[in-house]
């Protein structure tokens, strides 16, 4: 397994190793005790699988708010991804800022979204699959977004006109979003 930083401490780029041949493929997608040697400890308590039907599906910016934040462990099964994590702990010196990566089925790279990040994707192909583990069950209550295309965070998305939910189109913007991270 091969773990990559990223500009925002404690999100994490991960690269399982893969063992191919003229059958296919074997991974570890997750394996608690590796991942504790790596220094990653997150008890993992909840998996969630979407589907994306059309290219340039838009999901985010997503969070759970404390007392039941979640870290998550997000990984593309089919399809590809542009992914992404915000920093929305206040006090952090990277506040308000995002780092990116490319997930997908062929390059079977995760990503690690710590407590304290909203995190979304849109989708670079159809018919895309998104698997990812998070450590708090989900609690509607807790449930929280900021805008996508908010221009005080300006994320770079390789789509101008994405595809929403109505939920994803009204979230606020950041400064309005009441964080208490």
């Amino acid at each position: 397994m091969n773990i990559t930083e990223t500009k925002l401490p404690g999100v994490l780029i991960i690269e399982p190793a893969v063992f191919e041949d003229n059958r296919g493929f074997f991974m570890e997608s997750y394996n608690q005790k590796k991942f504790a040697e790596k220094g990653i400890h997150n008890e993992f308590v909840q998996d969630n699988h979407s589907l994306s039907a059309a290219k340039g599906v838009l999901r985010g910016l997503h969070y759970q708010a404390n007392p039941m934040a979640q870290a998550k462990l997000v990984r593309c099964i089919r399809g590809e991804i542009f992914d992404v994590a915000v920093d929305i702990r206040k006090d952090s010196p990277t506040f308000g800022e995002w780092t990116s990566t490319t997930l997908s089925a062929d390059n079977k790279k995760q990503l690690l979204v710590p407590k304290g990040f909203a995190h979304g994707f849109c989708t670079l192909t159809e018919n895309v699959e998104v698997l990812y583990k998070v450590d708090e069950f989900y609690a509607p209550e807790h449930d929280k977004g900021i805008r996508w295309n908010d221009p005080e965070i300006g994320i770079n998305w390789p789509l101008a006109d994405p595809v929403l939910s109505e939920k994803d189109r009204q979230q606020p913007f950041l400064s309005e979003a009441g964080i208490n991270f």
